[in-house]
């Protein structure tokens, strides 16, 4: 004789698949001098008159969760609009339809005011890497990405691109010794570094951003897996550039990539999963759940999205400050940009919320760096502060292959080759970092010359990025 109790048998007489079925479930191994008919038939007069249980010592909790949900507000689902928006796309014909097909559908949320999409877009979660998109009122968590605050920094030095040459093994070892990467990585005891950002008051607005101060302290100044990384290259001025007084020259600099850490990856993580708990919309857009900003997440998450970023920009800081007292020289120039961002910004005489996912900011006059890969050139850039494109340009050369793909498709002799091509030497990096998995930057360049003005243009020399398949980009 069958005496057990299962899912189907309460599907079967009115239970639906969800928390109250575990609950009924639960109730189940409580069970205590009762047969198998009479509990089926306490669990069908709990759905038919919960309210006479909820002092049940068996079924009262139940009783309790089938009230509450029926006096819940019902959830509904919030309304794509019919037709995406219309935005700008550049170097459309590069650019993979998936990334495209996820445009397209940030363009039809209820708040998106405009977007726009960089011609070194490829798809990503929520918004693709690449993706510009302008909200009213609203943050989403996966329109900013993993990586809060993202960011390129760039050091010129006043030394000769022949010393470099003539000292490269001096150069080289100095780099070692003063970085460290890493999904997860960080310094412990007296290596620690330290910079005024751990004493931020923001620490203190939550529990959960409090708890992460230990681990933002122990990876400050360090670099992240994937794409992160920090390199001596030469930088080509072509001619004079007055704004930032730098004669024409070649000369020695120092650039980094990297984010906020485990920090912003934990920020990111844990309000992406509220915004989704809140925000409810259909399947093909719940990686853009957004925050209303003048909610109380909504406040929340900018203020910690805010303090990931100051916290990744100090990072570069303490990286560049090591590097330049162990290398010495003077400095001609110091110039930084974040990604993966939210900025309040006037568009269209009104205030937005601009989202740059992997888009690098481009306002008129603004400085920004673009870098091509670990053997192609990156670029010094100015903004030009063109509107159709919400201010913005890429952030870098674009992936052309997935990190899966470019494993299985890339050899450790191609590496090598293409390598030695190019004069570069590499301490670190796989092969789905391989030159080859990357667009050609030339190509992204030319197809936003109205978007930037070259000012000059920086090739990598010599190149560190983690070397333990972690990924953290």
């Amino acid at each position: 004789m069958n005496t057990q109790i299962n899912g189907n048998d309460l599907i079967e007489i009115g239970y639906e698949q969800g928390e109250i079925l575990g609950l009924a479930l639960r109730a189940n191994r409580k069970r205590t001098g009762y047969t198998r008919d009479e509990m089926m038939m306490h669990y069908k007069n709990v759905l038919d008159n919960a309210a006479g249980y909820l002092d049940h010592k068996i079924f009262g909790k139940l009783a309790t969760a089938i009230i509450e949900k029926a006096n819940s507000p019902i959830e509904e689902t919030i309304t794509l609009f019919e037709n995406a928006n219309a935005y700008a796309i550049y170097g459309k014909e590069n650019i993979e339809e998936g990334a495209i097909k996820q445009m397209d559908i940030a363009m039809k949320l209820p708040v998106t005011v405009a977007g726009a999409l960089m011609p070194d877009a490829h798809q990503g979660y929520g918004l693709p890497i690449g993706g510009v998109l302008a909200t009213k009122n609203a943050i989403i968590p996966y329109g900013v990405g993993v990586d809060i605050g993202c960011r390129m920094a760039l050091t010129v030095f006043d030394i000769s691109e022949n010393y470099f040459y003539q000292n490269a093994a001096i150069f080289k070892n100095k780099l070692i010794e003063n970085t460290k990467f890493g999904a997860g990585h960080g310094f412990h005891g007296r290596h620690k570094a330290d910079h005024e950002v751990l004493d931020r008051s923001e620490f203190n607005i939550t529990p959960f951003i409090k708890n992460m101060h230990d681990k933002a302290y122990s990876q400050l100044g360090t670099s992240g897996g994937g794409n992160h990384f920090a390199e001596w290259g030469i930088i080509e001025f072509a001619e004079r550039d007055e704004a930032l007084n730098v004669n024409a020259g070649n000369y020695l600099a120092l650039l980094t990539h990297s984010g906020s850490r485990g920090f912003g990856a934990t920020i990111a993580g844990h309000y992406t999963q509220l915004a989704k708990s809140l925000c409810k919309l259909p399947q093909e857009a719940r990686n853009l759940a957004y925050l209303d900003l003048n909610s109380e997440a909504g406040q929340e998450y900018w203020i910690a999205m805010n303090l990931a970023g100051d916290y990744a920009s100090a990072c570069h800081e303490v990286i560049h400050n090591k590097l330049v007292k162990a290398v010495g020289g003077d400095i001609l120039a110091k110039i930084e940009n974040h990604h993966n961002f939210a900025w309040k910004e006037v568009w269209n005489n009104e205030e937005v919320i601009v989202h740059r996912k992997g888009a690098t900011p481009a306002g008129k006059g603004v400085m920004g760096i673009i870098p091509g890969s670990m053997t192609a050139p990156g670029f010094l850039v100015r903004g030009k502060g063109d509107t159709n494109a919400i201010n913005s340009a890429s952030h870098g050369a674009g992936r052309q292959m997935s990190r899966t793909k470019a494993i299985q498709n890339i050899s450790q002799t191609d590496m090598k080759t293409i390598l030695e091509a190019n004069q570069v030497t590499l301490i670190g990096a796989g092969l789905d970092e391989a030159p080859m998995a990357y667009k050609d930057i030339n190509m992204v360049m030319n197809s936003q010359k109205d978007l930037v003005d070259v000012v000059a243009k920086f090739t990598p020399k010599i190149v560190r990025m983690a070397d333990d398949g972690s990924r953290e980009d």
